[in-house]
């Protein structure tokens, strides 16, 4: 559609729900302040008005209730889409999800899946209380039979939530909060699901592969105009599935540049890079020239306000890492 809008990734959300929910009568949504108030974030703005409060329900300040609703549902044919108010507010949710919503299909030998969405407000950089910015996602891609999504723009989160919705299981979808607003877009709304479990090249690069997710796409984009000024030649991936990962993709390209960046806001221990590391490890050792790098947060709680984007990646950490490995011969 050549005269649609340009849009925010926030506002790319509430036009995924809404197409779907016309397209699809079992697709519902619910969580705290949904309906009436359309969201702390408003991503649900204009959903209840427009299709009832039955299909667009307010719940209890219940995350533990919530979740185990949405599993309840999904079992019974219905396509739910709950919204955890802020990523440290999912804890009391993950029992549901882990002990129940990712084993249906293990538990009953195909026989029954658990098609259901947890949008999750996720990550730092909004100068909000710690349990208000948190980057979890490793807590689930450890999580077999989950699919964990991360989109970093308004095209990518407009399509990959419609593929999310559709999917048959269980994924999480994690919605990097400090990018809602920052920038538009042009994102017909024409019902064209993105493809889930792969990696999106979002530039072409032959000296260095930046490999990140959710709002750092900003970032490493950033740094890689930076270091084309050096004359070097950066490539960047979006990983945006997490779980299940698409390693092909990042291992051709560490094949072609020999080299690799890793850059998310989780902290390092442990973080979704550490794997990404190890399979390189494993798998593409003989194509590396250099030490793989990480660029992430802190082994720390996110620090509030004056000290929260010191935490985050940056764009000068992420070129001087690079830099460390392009110096490598």
């Amino acid at each position: 559609m050549a005269d649609a809008p340009a849009i925010t990734l926030i506002e790319a959300i509430t036009q995924a729900l809404a197409y779907e929910m016309r397209a699809d009568e079992t697709v519902l949504v619910l969580g705290e302040d949904v309906g009436v108030n359309g969201g702390v974030f408003r991503a649900t703005a204009g959903l209840q008005a427009t299709f009832g409060a039955q299909r667009v329900l307010d719940t209890p300040l219940d995350e533990t209730t919530i979740a185990g609703l949405t599993v309840g549902l999904a079992s019974q044919g219905m396509k739910p889409v709950a919204e955890a108010q802020f990523d440290g507010f999912v804890y009391p949710m993950v029992d549901h999800i882990i002990c129940h919503a990712a084993r249906f299909r293990y538990r009953t030998r195909g026989r029954l899946t658990c098609p259901m969405v947890l949008r999750v407000p996720w990550g730092g950089g909004i100068r909000a209380p710690e349990h208000h910015s948190e980057a979890n996602e490793s807590i689930f891609t450890n999580v077999p039979g989950l699919r964990v999504v991360l989109p970093s723009s308004p095209a990518r989160a407009y399509g990959l939530l419609l593929a999310a919705i559709r999917d048959p299981d269980p994924v999480i979808f994690m919605e990097p909060k400090r990018i809602y607003r920052q920038y538009k877009e042009v994102v017909p709304d024409d019902g064209e699901a993105l493809p889930l479990d792969v990696c999106f090249v979002l530039r072409d690069g032959t000296d260095l592969t930046l490999v990140t997710w959710g709002a750092q796409v900003k970032e490493c984009l950033e740094a890689a105009d930076a270091l084309a000024k050096d004359g070097i030649s950066a490539e960047v991936i979006d990983v945006a599935t997490l779980r299940p990962l698409d390693f092909a993709t990042i291992a051709e390209s560490v094949s072609k540049t020999g080299r690799c960046v890793i850059v998310h806001e989780a902290p390092k221990t442990a973080g979704f890079g550490a794997e990404i590391a190890a399979r390189l490890a494993e798998e593409s050792m003989f194509d590396l020239v250099a030490p793989v790098e990480r660029v992430t947060g802190y082994d720390t709680h996110i620090p509030l306000f004056r000290l929260e984007m010191k935490y985050l990646p940056s764009v000068d950490k992420i070129v001087a890492a690079a830099k460390r490995a392009v110096a490598h011969a």
